[in-house]
């Protein structure tokens, strides 16, 4: 039986530095992700036309067009603007979106977006025109 143990323990081993490598690069592509978050780029000439069918993140044809853009749900890190407006409203309770994009150097559209979803997860709360932790 110790055998057998010291056979699997030695094989979850082996198996973890073998991920280890694309661990690490999933976080540092979730991380550039995070950064581009909100970036516009020039639209491109020809693309698509209207009507077209559109791709959705399965690369299933969807031809309403409605597919949805950017990242999928729940695909945020936490090295992503949205940890670092949870810690900033933790930090600093009742700080508003204005503040909070000032303090991040970003936009605040992104965070009228990202603050009601983070709120719906339960890690912040509203109150009146600021944020507190949830």
């Amino acid at each position: 039986m110790a055998d057998f143990l010291d056979a699997t323990v030695r094989e979850i081993e082996g198996r973890l530095r073998e991920l280890r490598p694309l661990l690490d690069e999933y976080h540092r592509l979730e991380a550039a992700a995070a950064a581009l978050d909100g970036v516009q780029t020039a639209p491109t000439r020809g693309r698509s036309r209207p009507g077209a069918a559109t791709r959705t993140s399965t690369g299933a044809a969807n031809g309403n067009g409605n597919a949805r853009r950017g990242r999928p749900r729940g695909s945020r890190g936490d090295n992503t603007r949205a940890a670092q407006a949870v810690e900033l409203v933790r930090t600093r309770p009742g700080i508003t979106i204005p503040e909070l994009a000032e303090h991040m150097g970003i936009k605040p559209n992104y965070l009228y977006r990202i603050l009601p979803q983070l709120e719906e997860e339960g890690r912040v709360r509203r109150d009146d025109k600021g944020w507190l932790p949830a």
